[in-house]
């Protein structure tokens, strides 16, 4: 009986809450306001970093990759605490491309930047950056690039098949002034007084002296083991680790890495078959901690067509976040083919992060090409003619062949990607 009296006095509890509740129109179940405030302050002060967004899939902070349109790819951009990879091109042109425009996004924003290089002096890429666009600049040169393609497509046009219309378009230039990220003119410098303004640290790795890490000396190159020093002190030092909560003013750290995996860095993966990787596995190992714990991005550019053993790369793409390949036509066969004559290469998504999940996430848009125009950079859904022409060779329809296998969705597939088209 006391049991029951106890239920019947709960529900009578209850009861009067709701009622209560219903009178002041607030319920019982609502946050109250001092409770939430601490992390609500929290939340608003990271998302008011200045060229972060957060994910509208997991509320993830985002920072945009230089690229509006490699952003859109990746799920809105590029999360922070989290590594991209670029496999690069095979001469190195593109990829190089791709990283200054990441160091530019972060100059652009006042982001701090960390720069390291075994090839080239820090000091000398910034000097490389491309200068930003204003809307207005790039609206025009989009409609410049359309006026001059407008007649070439007008008669080509009845040739391509109708359910080619259907399919999604990737954002070719800015939709509206709050638009996430920037685009700018590979034909121009960065202006001086920009760079200067500027916070960054470089790595030049023939000028750094030896440092010690707290990790065995024989599993990492001497070269790695200063830049994750250098990495290290930077994001403890300089607060990105969130160690001095009073620091009202939060900002995101930019680490771009170029080659990494090559000679220079003192790696013999590229040179053997038989190449010991435990010291590149470990490195990207220890990085990926230290990014996970701070406001932090990074970007690496690996020369990934040089490394001969594929269970290297299979190690590398599964300690990367995200992972995008650049294959560029230029010294192939595709080159003087007249059916790639409007791209200067292919772009894969190999790899895109699920954070907080135990696999990831993979594109289902494989039919992807990039340009270099005279001014921007571009990235376009392929489209192959469906119907060959007589000019065509022989040799061109069997390379059109092999890759149309490979295609996605956007060629010779429907926008559902399960059913082939019936001409």
């Amino acid at each position: 009986m006391a049991a029951v009296a106890t239920c019947g006095t709960g529900a009578g509890s209850t009861g009067s809450m709701v009622a209560a509740g219903g009178k002041n129109n607030v319920t019982s179940f609502q946050r109250r306001g001092p409770r939430a405030s601490g992390s609500d302050s929290s939340y608003s002060r990271l998302v008011s970093i200045a060229g972060t967004r957060p994910s509208v899939r997991n509320g993830q902070l985002l920072v945009s990759t230089g690229l509006p349109a490699l952003d859109q790819l990746l799920g809105g951009g590029l999360a922070v605490g989290t590594v991209l990879l670029i496999e690069e091109d095979k001469y190195n042109i593109y990829s190089s491309l791709l990283f200054k425009y990441f160091l530019a996004e972060g100059i652009i924003n006042g982001h701090t930047l960390l720069v390291a290089s075994a090839k080239e002096d820090p000091a000398d890429i910034l000097q490389e950056l491309p200068a930003p666009l204003l809307d207005d600049n790039v609206k025009k040169d989009f409609d410049e690039d359309a006026c001059n393609h407008k007649t070439a497509e007008s008669n080509i046009k009845m040739k391509i098949a109708w359910r080619y219309q259907l399919l999604p378009k990737m954002e070719a230039g800015p939709v509206s002034s709050s638009r996430f990220g920037h685009y700018y003119d590979a034909s121009k410098k960065m202006p001086q007084e920009l760079i200067e303004a500027s916070k960054w640290h470089g790595f030049f790795s023939p000028e750094k002296s030896s440092s010690t890490l707290n990790i065995e000396p024989c599993s990492l190159t001497h070269g790695y083991i200063k830049l994750l020093q250098f990495i290290q002190n930077i994001i403890y030092e300089e607060g990105f680790d969130g160690s001095n909560p009073q620091k009202k003013q939060k900002n995101i750290l930019r680490i771009g890495i170029q080659n990494l995996g090559s000679p220079l860095w003192g790696d013999d993966i590229c040179c053997t078959e038989n190449g010991n990787s435990h010291s590149l596995t470990k490195f990207l190992y220890v990085l990926r901690g230290l990014l996970r714990t701070s406001l932090s991005a990074c970007m690496i550019t690996m020369p990934t067509h040089l490394i001969q053993n594929k269970a290297i790369i299979s190690r590398v793409t599964n300690l990367s976040d995200t992972v995008v390949g650049l294959e560029s036509f230029i010294g192939s066969e595709r080159e003087t083919n007249p059916l790639y004559k409007d791209y200067h290469g292919l772009i894969h998504i190999r790899q895109i992060p699920r954070l907080n999940n135990l696999i990831y996430d993979v594109s289902d848009v494989k039919d992807l090409a990039f340009k270099l125009k005279k001014k921007l950079f571009t990235i376009e859904r392929l489209h192959l003619p469906p119907d060959l022409s007589d000019t065509v060779s022989r040799s061109s329809k069997q390379d059109l062949a092999e890759p149309s296998k490979l295609l996605g969705p956007g060629c010779g597939v429907m926008a559902g990607g399960k059913k082939h088209l019936d001409f």
